[in-house]
């Protein structure tokens, strides 16, 4: 537990507006949900010296006054894993940097990173950013990338930019393409892939008990939501074909379900794979150890300005490598 202190804080733009409730749920990070609007009703939260309810609206200038409280077990022991880290100098990590200003970061993500703690990860992405950049007064995930999924990843530095890029991707105003090394010679004619998705939870005596699966799901089935992947054939080989794949709608696992699902597993893919396949490849002298998806284009509307950005992130180096054995150069004519 953390030791607990009255603060004061004067709310600026980017918290003028919101409901003191949900700006509290995301200032007290691990404070119960009930302590927070207790709090509220007995009078331990002030505005400018008063008396407040849950749903008041904070302007600009507003001094809010935080009581005395104690952060979950949880949330203090990673704070204090990441001072651990920094005391024991212990390099904190920083990303390839593809775009940057004042609202907004897009970095270069690699493969192998979660891009926030939880579920056994004591930090990912967002975290080791809060730490490189700890005059940053607010760093937060627009999206999410699989832990194994390398490439394009949006960081709002500003809240009023977090919200504004969050409603283009519910929306489907942003463009999103990966490229993926699939097993076997994809047909140039199979473009679309539409088939409902569920999500469930494995069972069972094995390890992966309690892990979150997907599965293609008829079209009538209740539980299936909509999943829409657009694929273009970019080069094959006997053995390979790498494939442009456009998101539509932004399902957990979607492309890698997607594509196994039409007989076309993701070269690397741990989940839903071709498992032997892997294993040889990792054995490989120019070996793939790791899942071939990557976000490598990504379109959106600048948060202030409307500009329509066009982002790249360029292939891992091991991927690349990767490509020269399964995807040879054809010789000239």
């Amino acid at each position: 537990m953390t030791n607990p202190q009255v603060k004061t804080v004067c709310i600026d733009d980017e918290g003028a507006g919101q409901r003191i409730d949900n700006f509290l749920l995301r200032a007290l990070k691990g404070v119960p949900k009930t302590h927070i609007y207790r709090m509220i009703r007995s009078g331990e939260v002030r505005v400018n010296k008063g008396r407040v309810g849950a749903d008041t609206r904070l302007q600009t200038g507003d001094m809010l006054r935080l009581p005395p409280v104690r952060v979950s077990a949880r949330v203090a022991e990673k704070d204090q894993a990441m001072t651990d880290l920094v005391a024991r100098g212990v390099p904190v990590r920083d990303f390839a940097v593809l775009q940057e200003d004042d609202h907004l970061l897009a970095i270069s993500k690699p493969a192998g990173v979660a891009v926030h703690g939880g579920s056994g990860v004591s930090f990912g992405v967002i975290e080791q950013l809060r730490m490189a950049r700890p005059a940053a007064q607010f760093l937060e995930l627009v999206h999410r990338l699989d832990r194994d999924t390398s490439g394009i990843l949006l960081v709002a530095k500003k809240r009023s930019a977090l919200k504004n890029l969050q409603d283009q991707f519910r929306q489907r105003q942003t463009g999103k393409t990966y490229l993926a090394l699939v097993s076997g010679q994809w047909p140039a004619s199979l473009k679309l892939l539409d088939q409902p998705l569920h999500k469930y939870l494995l069972d069972g005596p094995t390890a992966q008990a309690g892990e979150r699966r997907v599965k293609v799901v008829s079209r009538d089935d209740p539980n299936g939501m909509p999943a829409v992947t657009q694929v273009k054939l970019r080069a094959s080989s006997a053995a390979y074909s790498l494939l442009e794949v456009t998101i539509k709608t932004g399902r957990t696992h979607q492309i890698r379900v997607h594509l196994a699902s039409a007989g076309f597993p993701i070269a690397g893919d741990d989940k839903y794979g071709d498992f032997e396949l892997n294993k040889a490849l990792a054995r490989a002298s120019l070996g793939l150890r790791r899942m071939f998806l990557h976000a490598w284009r990504l379109q959106f509307n600048h948060p202030v300005t409307g500009e329509r950005l066009h982002l790249q992130a360029d292939l891992a180096a091991e991927l690349e490598q990767f490509l020269l054995t399964a995807l040879p150069p054809r010789p000239s004519p």
